[in-house]
């Protein structure tokens, strides 16, 4: 077998577009640079995001239609900021720079760029002076989301302001004639509500995109890109049960038939009845061969005495792959493993340009060295596109709206320790939530809900008597892509009927909190 092979990202895949109506995002370290990415995507333009300093000679022969600089944490006039190729701003191409990018932009063409004298975070008024080119078709007196502590302070030669916030702080410039343009403000996020229609008008208006890509016609080329990748070899397919890898499951087996294998690891830290209802499910939708295997007693070893969320979260990522790789040798001559893989996890753990929140154990959990190449056909995409993509393989309904479930399942929603007994506790609470949420008929409106089991120990009374029990806390957001997300603003009366059951039921729980922590400051899960 061969040692370890990446599996392709967007900027390894950009040399074989697939339309010719192609944006390119460069990434000068932003968390939501996929954001805009998907946001492009959304219009029916196909975008690939590469990293800020790309050889312009390698970005010229993608023929992008145009280009889009991200934000980014740096300030562009110190010493060590980040910084594209100059050039870029005089090749032809139209350029869109938001935040950072704008006042890379104006920095390198001759303006003046430095400490604003009203930072600006959150919603944010922003009055337009010149409503056409990007603002075209939009009120005069707009609402939109900043997060900036810079700020373009003098406009370079032969650039306009379109529009600026009621503090006077430049929010959109423009050169028409270079086809130049720049957002202080995120067009990208939610929070911009007609964020959609500006990029719209750059892609349309000033790109002159046709919008001809869709997600149906990305798992036509993903299917031709593993064909290419594996060419005659065997498969396994690490299944959980999600959509994820469900449908990168499904996507693989329309590409390589019957060289393809799932194996579903039951490692100990999945939610009540879990096991048995991902094996029903699948062996009832699919013509897939699917090997259970019961890890669970040397997954709980690998991690006794183990308390940090990160070292968990690398020995659980190691001890899957090492599963697979034995069930590799015993079935003989696989050489590829599928993930069901997705950009948030490969962001949120950390790239050249992107700081590392969290490891998710299907990326920077992986060992150094291991004996399968990867498979992961959606290494792009965000959970919503996956549904789609889901959809479009023709996955049933229950897989397709099943909540975000982590790989390292319970382990991370055991804070510190984890335990036979935690692990049992947390199983029941959790269970209790989902169908209380169920019965309420908000698990279609919630993108998690889920417990969370505290090692922090309270007084509580039962009976005329002391308790000394554990506390749980119950985590529900809102979320169109798992990038940001919202606490989710739950009926009184259905927390109160969830706390009463959990401390009812679940005797080793004294006390049950709520959540109502946004992502960010938070991440969604807790670990």
């Amino acid at each position: 077998m061969s040692a370890l092979s990446v599996a392709p990202t967007a900027q390894d895949l950009s040399a074989a577009p697939p339309t010719d109506d192609v944006v390119v995002v460069l990434d000068f370290g932003a968390q939501y640079a996929q954001l805009i990415a998907r946001r492009i995507r959304e219009l029916r333009v196909y975008s690939l995001i590469l990293p800020y300093d790309t050889p312009l000679a390698r970005i010229r022969a993608l023929r992008p239609r145009g280009i889009v600089l991200s934000g980014g944490p740096a300030s562009v006039y110190e010493p060590d900021a980040p910084r594209a190729d100059p050039a870029l701003l005089a090749s032809g191409m139209p350029v869109l720079g938001i935040c950072y990018g704008m006042q890379w932009m104006a920095h390198v063409l001759g303006g003046r760029t430095g400490p604003s004298p009203h930072r600006e975070y959150g919603r944010t008024v922003l009055v337009v002076d010149d409503p056409d080119f990007l603002l075209r078709g939009l009120e005069r007196r707009l609402v939109c989301w900043m997060s900036h502590a810079d700020a373009v302070l003098e406009l370079p030669p032969g650039f306009r302001c379109l529009a600026r916030t009621d503090r006077g702080v430049y929010a959109a410039i423009a050169h028409p004639g270079l086809r130049l343009y720049g957002l202080q403000f995120h067009p990208e996020v939610s929070h911009t509500p007609w964020g959609r229609e500006v990029l719209q008008n750059f892609l349309f208006g000033v790109c002159g995109c046709r919008g001809s890509w869709s997600v149906v016609s990305f798992v036509e080329e993903a299917v031709e890109r593993v064909r290419a990748q594996v060419r005659d070899g065997r498969v396994l397919c690490a299944l959980s049960g999600g959509v994820d890898s469900s449908a990168a499951a499904a996507l693989v087996h329309r590409a390589v038939g019957d060289r393809l294998t799932c194996i579903f690891v039951d490692h100990g830290f999945l939610r009540k009845g879990e096991a048995e209802q991902v094996v029903a499910t699948f062996r009832d939708h699919f013509r897939i061969p699917l090997l259970h295997v019961d890890a669970r007693d040397r997954f709980l070893a690998r991690l006794r005495g183990v308390a940090d969320p990160e070292e968990k979260r690398r020995r659980i990522g190691e001890e899957f792959v090492r599963v697979f790789e034995e069930q590799a040798r015993t079935l003989g001559r696989v050489e590829f493993l599928v993930q069901g893989t997705l950009y948030p996890d490969v962001v949120e753990s950390g790239t050249r340009t992107a700081a590392r929140i969290k490891t998710h154990h299907n990326v920077g959990g992986l060992p150094q060295r291991m004996d399968l190449r990867l498979v992961e056909p959606f290494r792009d995409l965000f959970k919503d596109e996956v549904r789609e993509a889901a959809k479009a393989l023709g996955l049933p309904d229950e897989l397709i709206w099943r909540h975000p479930f982590p790989g390292p399942g319970l382990a991370i929603r055991v804070v510190g320790e984890v335990t036979e007994e935690r692990l049992r506790i947390l199983r029941e609470a959790d269970a209790i939530l989902t169908e209380e949420v169920g019965r309420a008929g908000l698990l279609r409106a919630l993108w998690q809900a889920f417990c969370v089991l505290l090692p922090v120990r309270t007084v509580g009374v039962a009976g005329d008597a002391r308790t000394y029990g554990y506390t749980v806390v119950v985590r529900a957001v809102t979320s169109e892509d798992g990038m940001t997300a919202d606490w989710a603003r739950l009926p009184a009366e259905l927390l109160e009927t969830i706390a009463a059951r959990i401390t009812r039921e679940v005797p080793e729980v004294t006390r049950v909190l709520y959540d109502i922590t946004s992502k960010p400051p938070a991440t969604i899960e807790w670990e």
